[in-house]
């Protein structure tokens, strides 16, 4: 690395003032105070708890808040400080303090970076809690394979965040891997961040089913829809679907219920289907799948609308949520986002859930193809 002098750190220490200064404006840290105090006023009242899904709700976001709070007042109060490191180390001609402060500026940029990408988020449903279905595509075996390895990568992301994530189905497939599961992931701006990842994912490696040891491309695909919530007013008709219950199982067809507790819903109109069977009870299930349901409705109503939009609009491009991503394990090492071109030579990482940097890219690089006006 070149060598930075203490006039290259504080210039970049004043740009990032004024970024960091943008994105409290943009994100309005005046009112979340004021909608903290509210919410913790909500909190201890004696009976919040008389309705447990209104309680959760303020519980939830009041930890939302706080933690956006948290995170933009640490942030200020790092540039701030290390603003003050180094004017002591300049006047002190303290080459250690000069590199103390280099190291925290690159440290600062990384997370200013990452906040500035949530201000990006501003469509309708950007705030939204995520619902994630992934799906084996062309392939087969490695399809499959492929399908259970992204869930575990979006889960292992979830996991580094503390993102609560649950699981409501996986359809497992006859030798290996899935043939789909839907996932929800708990956190406030979890459907902002995560729509970038809709899409079709494609994996060349060498098969470890082929006992040829043969070159093998397959692919699978990426659903991600808001949570809806009460006020979506998607009224599903009774006589617009159609319930089957049947006995939830596990890997290889192994039963992992005694009962039909299992719950497949039919929209009829749409031919959408959804199942769900992480519960023991037949009710909960029931009422996770209805739920899954409403959202894919709204996810269709909402294409419906851009495509409207679009028809308006004239010539449009085809859809970038299409193949979207490689994962290339052979003949060399490589992600590579194809809307983006973001890569990384280490594929590894990837699957363990380091995707920030593709995530945050594909926020930038849509916003860049959203028109103006």
């Amino acid at each position: 690395m070149a060598d930075v002098t203490i006039q290259d750190l504080a210039d970049e220490l004043r740009r990032l003032d004024q970024t960091l200064s943008g994105i409290e404006k943009v994100l309005d840290i005046d009112r979340l105070r004021r909608e903290k105090a509210e919410l913790e006023t909500q909190a201890a009242a004696p009976d919040l708890w008389d309705d447990q899904e209104a309680a959760q709700q303020v519980t939830s976001r009041l930890s939302y808040v706080q933690g956006e709070l948290a995170r933009l007042e640490s942030l200020r109060s790092r540039v701030d400080d290390a603003g003050v490191l180094l004017e002591l180390a300049e006047a002190e001609d303290d080459a250690g303090s000069v590199a103390e402060v280099e190291a925290e500026v690159t440290r600062l940029r990384k997370s200013v970076d990452e906040l500035e990408v949530r201000t990006l988020l501003s469509g309708e449903y950007d705030q939204r809690e995520a619902l994630v279905t992934i799906r084996a595509g062309a392939g087969g075996v490695d399809a499959a394979d492929f399908a259970e390895m992204l869930l575990r990568m979006y889960l292992r992301w979830a996991e580094r965040h503390h993102y609560g994530t649950e699981v409501y189905d996986t359809s497992y497939a006859e030798e290996a891997g899935l043939k789909s599961a839907t996932f929800q992931v708990k956190s406030p701006y979890a459907y902002g961040t995560l729509s970038v990842e809709a899409g079709t994912h494609r994996l060349v490696r060498i098969s470890p089913f082929d006992n040829q040891g043969r070159r093998q491309t397959s692919f699978a695909a990426v659903e991600v829809v808001p949570v809806v919530e009460k006020t979506d007013e998607i009224e599903i008709p009774e006589d617009d679907i159609r319930v089957d219950v049947y006995r939830s199982s596990g890997p290889g067809g192994q039963g992992v219920n005694t009962t039909d507790s299992a719950v497949r819903i039919t929209h009829i109109p749409t031919g959408i289907v959804v199942t769900c069977q992480n519960e023991r009870s037949q009710i909960q299930n029931r009422a996770s799948a209805m739920a899954i349901l409403s959202a894919k409705l709204l996810a269709l109503k909402q294409e419906e609308e851009r495509a409207k939009i679009d028809e308006l609009r004239g010539d449009v491009a085809g859809s970038w949520g299409d193949q979207m991503r490689s994962y290339v394990l052979h003949p060399y090492q490589m992600v590579k986002d194809l809307r983006t071109t973001h890569e990384t030579g280490n594929p590894q990482a990837v699957f363990d859930g380091d995707i920030d940097a593709f995530i945050e890219a594909g926020i930038r690089w849509r916003r860049e193809q959203q028109p103006v006006g």
